[in-house]
């Protein structure tokens, strides 16, 4: 296939490229491989689209993938309207649709599987890693390391990231590993501008940059008068009013920033935030002509979702207002999204998720605050994550500049100034290698590999290439600090610096062979690496891996009927958020069941197992019954009746059903010799594959 001309980089779909844009593409038409690092709204995008449109031109295949469920969806959505459902597939943990379309969007712990399992890939152009910056998520990075380490070299690699600092050191790895060229782009300006904004009732509506000045003079107003003065009847200091929600919406549609998103950080928050507006606004924010598309769309959905969308929900998206979180009944959630890409919803109050990758911008992004539990304790959002919200304000084409607004009380500034500083600098923080091979990834690397093989990719690592640059370092260092007569603190530091050097060579190595010895302690494998009946179990599972293998190497998992191993399977893959709580009621043989699992679930085994990998086995009895339910063929909204939450916990479930699904689909491969066994959970499949658990979300 010819190169393309000049006037051809230039334009894609009747849109003028960027320079950023025309780079990437023109070293993708050159065979490398390409990281992009650009803000978010400026046209990633495009690139990716573009390989797909390439590869399909010339009969080849590509590979999509994303961090995300949603964003997944949403590609799949988008490429099946261009390129006809015959040539798009999605396959996830959830759901396989056309596995074998020449475009496939999946999750990267799918393609990682494909990889390892050695499946053909002979026809593969290009992969698509979105938000390549998860690389160091601390539960899922490793996957996209490994999924970059096994790909055949043939393949190119199409990275892209809004939050990438440290492009030149990943580029090298990538280059090293790949053995090949690896293209850096980088584009630092935004298509939309953004202008930050502080606001409180003391200041108003405040410029970052002057907010400084107003937040002093309105803290001097309310310091109490002295003593002496107050008891004359002086004047006394003014008290000051927390900032609400509701004063925000105020200044945002008197200053007409609408439409906004407002981030908070709990479900509770977004639900109880978006019912306060509601029951605040007399009217809706929508003009007339808006207001009859609504009114159009939620009579369809009535329809379509049934009790889920209650007259209050109803009421409240019929006003424009609307709230979005990870536990949002699925088809709540997929029409409060398909709302807001209509231009429908004007203000809405979401958690993190709405920030990652999928493209839905707003004129406004509006914080609730800056610090969020982070899993031990309330911290100050990184870089990063400030920058994935805020780059959803401005919308290409409709915004000349997008707004960042941040609820803030004058008494909070001091403490929050300096974040606030490295945040609008934009400077995120590196990505480090979070590099630690799951159980299921040793045993399949030992069957396919050789000791000497499974180390030369160990080596390969992210975190071992960077160790290894760093101790070259420490050396260098070292070496200059003896040089001539040097201090007692000088031969101090030289010291450790050699130390730490001599601890980072091999220690993913190390790290490897621990486990692998502790598979062994474990009798999974023998002395010599020979698989034993443990690991022969192992290969097959991904999820909750050491508690899995031991329940079916227990035997307990053999004696249920289909619905009571998928309420087992349930309660092994999800938990309910904290304050909620299940009406349910134990038969005597179901507390015996769940006393044997407990034994096994707090075994040395498997708490060693989570020791080793810092990791953390989900159980939560009170869902056995739940996913017994569903088995047995009960509707969601009758299974809801029993749980009490003080927000929607219908997509945790639906997420803990389809993740239990999964599961059961890799005990059928565990089962594969054993035909009944097999041809049971493969109609448990069937069976539990129905209403909510197949929407495309």
């Amino acid at each position: 296939m010819p190169a393309p001309t000049a006037e051809q980089l230039q334009t894609y779909r009747g849109l003028r490229l960027d320079p950023f844009q025309q780079q990437a593409i023109a070293a993708l038409e050159a065979g490398r491989s390409v990281l992009v690092a650009a803000p978010t709204g400026t046209g990633k995008t495009i690139i990716a689209d573009w390989i797909v449109d390439e590869a399909l031109s010339i009969g080849r295949e590509v590979i999509y993938t994303a961090p995300i469920k949603a964003l997944s969806n949403q590609k799949f959505r988008d490429y099946t309207r261009l390129h006809g459902e015959r040539r798009v597939g999605l396959v996830t943990g959830d759901l396989v649709i056309r596995r074998d379309a020449p475009c496939r969007v999946m999750t990267t712990e799918i393609l990682r599987n494909m990889l390892l399992s050695r499946e053909p890939l002979r026809d593969l152009r290009a992969v698509i890693l979105d938000e390549i910056h998860f690389l160091d998520d601390r539960e899922r990075g490793t996957v996209w390391e490994e999924v970059l380490i096994y790909l055949p070299k043939h393949v190119q690699i199409v990275g892209l990231s809004a939050t990438l600092s440290n492009l030149d050191e990943f580029a090298g790895w990538l280059a090293h590993v790949r053995e090949t060229e690896v293209e850096v782009v980088q584009e630092t300006r935004r298509a939309v501008p953004l202008t930050y904004h502080c606001f409180s009732v003391d200041t108003g509506l405040v410029d970052l940059k002057t907010y400084d000045r107003k937040a002093r003079r309105a803290l001097e107003g309310q310091r109490p008068a002295p003593r002496d003065r107050r008891e004359r009847g002086g004047r006394r200091g003014r008290p000051a009013r927390k900032t609400g929600h509701l004063d925000v919406f105020r200044v945002m549609r008197d200053e007409g920033l609408l439409p906004y998103l407002y981030f908070v950080f709990s479900r509770r928050d977004t639900e109880s935030l978006a019912r306060s507006l509601g029951r605040f606004m007399r009217d809706g924010l929508l003009d007339p002509e808006r207001q009859a598309r609504m009114d159009a769309r939620l009579e369809r959905a009535a329809a379509e979702i049934g009790p889920a969308l209650d007259p209050e929900l109803r009421a409240l998206y019929a006003k424009g207002i609307a709230f979005h979180h990870a536990g949002l009944h699925v088809l709540l959630k997929a029409l409060v999204e398909e709302l807001y890409e209509e231009r429908l919803i004007d203000v809405l109050y979401c958690t993190s998720t709405f920030a990652l990758g999928i493209n839905m911008p707003a004129r406004s992004v509006v914080f609730d605050g800056l610090e969020k539990f982070d899993g031990k304790r309330v911290a100050p959002l990184t870089t990063r994550q400030f920058m994935q919200k805020a780059g959803r304000a401005g919308r290409r084409g409709m915004d000349r500049h997008g707004h960042v607004v941040i609820r803030m009380d004058v008494s909070e500034y001091r403490e929050l100034k300096p974040h606030l500083q490295r945040y609008t600098r934009g400077e995120p923080e590196p990505v480090r290698s979070s590099f630690g091979l799951s159980w299921n990834s040793i045993v399949n690397l030992l069957a396919h590999q050789d000791l000497d093989q499974i180390r030369e990719i160990v080596d390969k690592s992210f975190l071992n290439w960077h160790l290894t640059r760093r101790a070259v370092e420490d050396v260098a260092r070292a070496e200059e600090l003896q040089e001539g007569d040097v201090s007692r603190r000088e031969r101090r530091e030289a010291k450790r610096l050699r130390r730490r050097a001599a601890q980072a060579e091999g220690r993913c190595w190390a790290e490897f062979e621990e486990r692998a010895r502790y598979l062994q302690a474990i009798g999974y494998l023998d002395e010599d690496f020979a698989f034993q009946a443990g690991a022969n179990v192992l290969r097959h599972l991904q999820i909750s891996e050491i508690f899995v293998s031991e329940l079916v190497l227990s035997g307990l998992l053999e004696d249920l009927e289909p619905a009571e191993l998928f309420g087992v399977l349930c309660a092994m893959t999800n938990e309910l958020p904290r304050r909620v709580s299940v009406d349910v009621r134990f038969t005597p043989s179901q507390r015996r069941l769940i006393r044997a699992i407990q034994d096994i679930r707090y075994s040395d085994a498997v708490v060693d197992a989570e020791e080793l990998t810092d990791t953390e086995y989900d159980w939560d009895p009170d869902l056995l019954p739940l996913g017994k339910a569903w088995a047995e063929g009960r509707p969601l909204q009758e299974i809801l009746e029993v749980i009490h939450s003080e927000t929607d916990v219908a997509g945790d479930l639906i997420t803990g059903f389809r993740r239990a699904k999964d599961l059961v689909s890799q005990l059928r491969d565990v089962y594969a010799q054993i035909p009944d066994r097999r041809d049971m959970l493969d109609q448990l499949i069937r069976t539990v594959s129905r209403d909510e658990v197949e929407v495309v979300d």
